[in-house]
């Protein structure tokens, strides 16, 4: 009787087992001779030493590719464990699985994170095969708590070296240089809503470094300025809030391996009344550019309070005010 354990390092365990365990069990089902014990990232075989190595080096080749950008899907397991563990599921599964092809990555604690609409899901697939992609539609659509997750995983998977956030510190009535504070100080609240996001799919303590060593950067969008962004992906949120002359010089800021994600809601712009919105003009004069794809969400999905949804149809109906600016 042998016994072998195999450390699953860099990638969250629901990586590699599938939400419930459903890949995990496939896997106990083709080898019902052994025995297997999974604690945290730490997977163990118990049984015969030939079929114990033999188990340990798919699971250490399976680890590999998944490490690598490959998607967890029947097909990369059927590839690494043989075309009988494309049919090792139970009927009870199935339903699970069908949902898993929409998980984007593991956040903290196991979480699935998840393209939750049809939209959202559109918005995942667009990114993958375009370079610079505009997310627009109104708030709660999940625009860039998606794109985040898209730009977390290809960190994960070492598609890039960084990710770069950022958005138009725009004033709502209160000026910076009123604000208490130093800089960071001043600008962070404008930036929260970014924060959130990476706090929910990334371990405090790594986060923590990653915004340190500047792997992960979240800055006003007056920061970009001068630079060449490259080997990164870069998230320009809150766009419709950048004058013309901003979101060009935000484009043209992207170097030869960058991927950017622009999102915003041209239904609230907080621009002076005079000013039209850069994203506006962006979106009319790049659309039929090859390699740049607009993906337009909606109030379907909408994934906060249900209460949502009729908050946006209500300011969406004649004599809702959809731009904000009658006078009370």
């Amino acid at each position: 009787m042998a016994e072998k354990s195999y450390l699953i390092e860099e990638l969250h365990p629901l990586e590699i087992y599938g939400a419930n365990n459903v890949y995990l069990d496939k896997i106990k089902h083709i080898y019902p001779k052994l025995r297997f014990i999974a604690r945290g990232n730490e997977i163990k075989a118990i049984g015969e030493e030939n079929e114990v190595d033999t188990v340990m080096k798919k699971i250490d080749q399976f680890v590999h590719l998944i490490s690598r950008g490959r998607e967890l899907n029947d097909s990369l397991l059927g590839e690494v464990f043989g075309s009988e563990a494309m049919h090792a599921d139970e009927p009870r599964n199935i339903q699970q699985l069908d949902s898993d092809n929409n998980t984007i990555l593991f956040g903290n604690n196991g979480k699935p994170i998840k393209a939750r609409t049809a939209n959202q899901i559109k918005l995942v697939k667009e990114i993958a095969k375009n370079d610079i992609v505009f997310a627009l539609g109104p708030a709660g659509t999940g625009k860039t708590y998606t794109a985040v997750a898209v730009a977390v995983k290809a960190l994960k998977n070492k598609e890039i070296k960084r990710i770069i956030l950022t958005r138009p510190a725009v004033e709502a009535g209160e000026s910076l240089g009123f604000l208490p504070g130093d800089l960071k100080e001043k600008i962070d609240p404008y930036l929260r809503p970014l924060y959130d996001a990476l706090d929910d799919m990334i371990p405090p303590d790594k986060l923590k470094l990653y915004l340190e060593n500047r792997t992960i950067e979240v800055a006003p969008l007056a920061f970009m300025r001068g630079r060449t962004l490259d080997n990164c992906f870069v998230i320009l949120d809150e766009a419709q809030n950048t004058t013309d002359l901003q979101i060009k010089m935000f484009l043209t800021r992207m170097g030869p391996s960058a991927k950017v994600i622009i999102t915003g809601d041209l239904s609230q712009v907080d621009l002076p009344a005079k000013q039209t919105s850069g994203l506006l003009r962006a979106t009319r004069i790049l659309e039929k550019i090859k390699g740049i794809s607009m993906v337009v969400l909606n109030v379907d999905d909408v994934v906060r309070h249900r209460l949502v949804k009729e908050i946006i149809k209500a300011y969406e109906a004649p004599g809702g005010n959809k731009n904000g600016n009658e006078q009370s």
